[in-house]
């Protein structure tokens, strides 16, 4: 017997999380996989790349991210979540076999820049999906549940760069990445509905648009896209440099990965227990306060510390930085209301995506300077510093957070 339709309205919004975490872990996984492969790039004696030039390699995804998110933030407020979701989806997974197969440096990067467009479009429309299918006080923490797939993407890259790298080469990480294609497509083409709220969201957006620039709302899109500049810089240019940075601190390979784990389980548990205290006690705080944890864990990675201590700073800063990271979506995201909600979330996140850019190039010309791993790791405290005084700054809505009132149900997609 079919189930009534309550049950399927109160099952909804976990198939909705279930299906964007399951793209969000493919997410993390493609862009951090990079991370891991970073090592044998540097040591391939045919390409003989300097770490400036695999910086920027790294980077043209990111570049690629920012088109992505402003680009799909608007579209999928005038098109709806659904399609723009499996569209984004289908598009990275293809291009991630074009980055497996690139014979040159050159073609990687285009390869790469060509799969950003992708990342960069999943993320604000899983965030959309979630946020207006979850109940109204649990919408911090089912959009971090959802986006824990990006740092459990990372944990999987870093054990397939351990267990893999040095045996099958680069190319069959990134070939990893291609997977969505016959396992998580077609699940969400059959299961996952549109958002209750894109009808009326597409028919009152009009004259809002413009309403998103202006006054209050346009200084509060200006400074998360500040907020959400220092959190990637920190996400992308600890993921990717971090095992590099712990090796010159005298790590063997083996373990210098290992710490990229642990960072990514770091910001699993920061992503969680950071947006609890979110719907709990507001966005604002908790962003700030996690911001500034690391700016103190960041800044004391470069001294000699017993292991257990090191290990520990690491999961910190794994929480302060891909775990704040979670909460300022989750901040962009319950600040504005249904009709602008993606488009505030693509515009934020897409200028943000230009910090993405920054951090593999920083890194990259930090190590090329032999100004020493605790300049390194300062440079990196001092973003987060930046990110807690921006995070906030942000001034509180003139109207109450999105707490529109209940929509019909959409029917179920075809």
């Amino acid at each position: 017997m079919p189930a009534p339709p309550t049950a399927r309205r109160s099952a909804r919004p976990w198939v909705v999380v279930a299906l964007g975490f399951a793209a969000i872990v493919f997410d993390g996984y493609d862009l951090i996989v990079y991370g891991s492969a970073v090592p044998a790039l540097l040591a391939d004696p045919q390409w003989q790349l300097t770490p400036p030039q695999v910086g920027a390699i790294g980077s043209y995804a990111l570049l690629g991210m920012f088109v992505g998110a402003v680009g799909a933030g608007a579209l999928t407020d005038r098109f709806g979540r659904r399609r723009m979701f499996l569209a984004a989806l289908a598009w990275f997974s293809v291009m991630m076999l074009a980055v497996a197969a690139a014979p040159t440096p050159e073609l990687l990067g285009l390869a790469r820049f060509a799969a950003g467009l992708g990342f960069g479009g999943i993320a604000p429309i899983a965030i959309a999906l979630v946020v207006e299918w979850a109940p109204p006080r649990r919408r911090n923490l089912l959009n971090a549940v959802m986006l824990c797939g990006f740092p459990i993407g990372g944990v999987l890259a870093a054990l397939a760069g351990i267990a893999l790298l040095e045996q099958a080469g680069f190319r069959t990480l990134f070939a990893l990445g291609a997977l969505p294609l016959v396992t998580l497509l077609p699940l969400a083409a059959v299961l996952l509905p549109e958002s209750p709220s894109f009808a009326p969201a597409v028919r009152a957006r009009g004259a809002r648009d413009r309403a998103l620039l202006r006054g209050r709302a346009g200084v509060a899109l200006a400074l998360f896209a500040l907020a959400n500049v220092a959190g990637f810089l920190l996400v992308y240019g600890l993921n990717t440099w971090l095992p590099q940075l712990m090796r010159q601190a005298g790590y063997a390979l083996g373990s210098a990965i290992a710490f990229l784990l642990v960072f990514n389980i770091g910001a699993v548990a920061g992503g969680l227990a950071g947006s609890a205290l979110a719907d709990r006690y507001g966005s604002r705080w908790v962003a700030t306060g996690a911001f500034a944890a690391g700016v103190v864990s960041i800044g004391l990675l470069s001294q000699p510390l017993p292991p257990v201590l090191l290990y520990l700073l690491i999961a910190v800063a794994g929480a302060a930085s891909v775990g704040t990271q979670i909460v300022v979506f989750g901040y962009v995201a319950l600040h504005y209301d249904d009709a602008h909600r993606a488009t505030a979330l693509g515009i934020s996140t897409g200028i943000g995506r230009l910090g993405a850019v920054a951090g593999p190039l920083v890194g990259g010309y930090l190590l090329a300077s032999g100004l020493g791993l605790g300049w390194n790791f300062a440079a990196f405290a001092a973003v987060a510093l930046v990110g807690a005084l921006t995070a906030l700054a942000v001034p509180p809505r003139s109207t109450p957070a999105a707490r529109s009132a209940p929509v019909p149900v959409a029917a179920p997609a075809s």
